[in-house]
């Protein structure tokens, strides 16, 4: 099975539930987010933990946790730390599924963005979107940014109330499939994310 990224066209998109939905419905899988700004709430890896409902094993240690909820390169600064690229290695368990911070073009540091640490692991990237207003040139700018570094793309996932319209653009003009819809969810529990996966997610399991 293909290991695979997991960005976003911005912060808050729902990369975490994303992320929960697979480790919930992917047994094989190991779940690592490298860069975790803010820890008011408890870390994504908890939250992946807590609502895929997997068991602690399967999710990696961070290789930096900031307390800030700011952008990495800002919550490093003021922790006192630097991020270092060689520190962003991929880690040996397969299937991983990587949980990237914020949207594509996050600063890690000054030199460095998160988009150039997805190219240098060349693997696949599953782009969440949300399916409101603004989401066709949101994600077709992602798109563009991720063709112009040779970062394969996987398709996208359509996060929030259903509108197919937006879907079929996002299809027709970024040339991507999607892969799969997460309509609101009133209860997030491994079961309720293992049904959608299961009735909105069979693009996406003709892949694996």
């Amino acid at each position: 099975m293909t290991s695979f990224i997991i960005s976003g066209t911005d912060t808050g998109i729902g990369k975490t539930l994303l992320s929960s939905l697979f480790m919930a419905s992917l047994p094989e899988y190991h779940y690592w987010k490298p860069v975790q700004s803010g820890t008011e709430d408890g870390t994504d890896s908890e939250t992946v933990c807590r609502q895929s409902e997997c068991t602690r094993d399967r999710v990696i240690k961070e290789a930096y946790i900031f307390s800030a909820p700011l952008s990495p390169h800002a919550a490093a600064k003021i922790d006192g730390m630097k991020i270092e690229a060689s520190h962003l290695r991929l880690p040996d368990a397969r299937p991983l599924i990587v949980e990237g911070a914020g949207g594509l073009l996050v600063p890690l540091t000054d030199r460095l963005l998160f988009i150039d640490v997805f190219r240098s692991w060349e693997l696949p990237l599953v782009l969440a979107c949300r399916s409101a207003l603004g989401t066709i040139n949101h994600t077709l700018l992602s798109l563009e940014a991720l063709r112009a570094r040779k970062i394969p793309i996987a398709g996208c996932v359509v996060i929030g109330e259903e509108n197919p319209g937006n879907e079929e653009a996002i299809e027709e003009y970024g040339g991507v499939p999607i892969l799969g819809t997460i309509p609101h969810l009133d209860v997030i529990d491994a079961p309720t994310l293992r049904e959608v996966f299961k009735n909105k997610f069979k693009t996406f399991r003709a892949i694996l």
